[in-house]
């Protein structure tokens, strides 16, 4: 009797484990290991195992709440499903292999605080929906194949501390509206082809205190604030 209560006993503290998740979290987890070539990642998940376990993944309370992977060879392009993570707060894959284009998708995922794609091949536009994420913290793109205008939703970021989006293809207008508020620690934009960068060097300079060297086109912090910007003989 003994041992029968212990082999059911294991079967419910099994299963309780493997609830721990719902089913449409891991399986959009995954989908990104599938569409990512998991089997080729540095640290590899077991999918046999239960989430919790799986190397880079945080669950809080039942619900993947952090996903964190640099460095960790990465290949492929983002699944649409990443949407399905509906708790997820960080989203940082940064230095990895990634292509194909940020999914309109994660726009979707109100509770994210920060997402970190720097040091990929990502291309194509930043998805206005980015612009309805209004708990986001952190945006980090740079150093990947951004073009394209920015989204004027991303003006709506006012939670944003840290907007960094160096070294892409990206033109047109800055976002004003996000320079100017007080929450913005760093905003790093060179190295794309934005026009009227003016503006901006006056409005960051007025929030920040920093002063602004034109020989070396970047903002010299006085307190905790940087910030790097790309000007044009025309605006100097």
């Amino acid at each position: 009797m003994k041992s029968k209560f212990l082999f059911f006993f294991a079967l419910l503290v099994n299963a309780t484990l493997f609830a721990q998740v719902p089913e449409k979290e891991t399986l959009a987890l995954q989908d990104l290991y599938n569409a990512t070539q998991g089997n080729n990642w540095n640290q590899k998940w077991d999918l046999n195992q239960e989430v919790s376990t799986w190397p880079g993944v945080t669950v809080e309370q039942g619900h993947v709440t952090e996903i964190r992977m640099l460095f960790n060879n990465l290949q492929g392009t983002l699944p649409a499903s990443i949407a399905d993570l509906s708790n997820l707060k960080v989203l940082e894959l940064s230095f990895n292999k990634l292509t194909g284009e940020i999914p309109p998708q994660l726009g979707n995922i109100k509770t994210l605080e920060v997402i970190a794609l720097n040091g990929n091949k990502i291309s194509g536009a930043i998805p206005n929906s980015i612009g309805s994420l209004t708990q986001l913290k952190q945006l980090h793109l740079s150093s990947n194949k951004l073009s394209g205008n920015l989204p004027t939703s991303l003006n709506l970021l006012l939670s944003l501390e840290v907007f960094n989006v160096f070294d892409n293809n990206l033109s047109g207008a800055l976002p004003v509206e996000l320079a100017s508020s007080r929450n913005l620690r760093e905003f790093m934009v060179a190295e794309n082809n934005f026009k009227d960068t003016s503006q901006i060097s006056t409005i960051l300079l007025s929030n920040s205190g920093a002063h602004f060297d034109f020989r070396e086109h970047a903002f010299v912090p006085t307190g905790k604030t940087i910030i790097a910007i790309e000007t044009s003989d025309d605006d100097n």
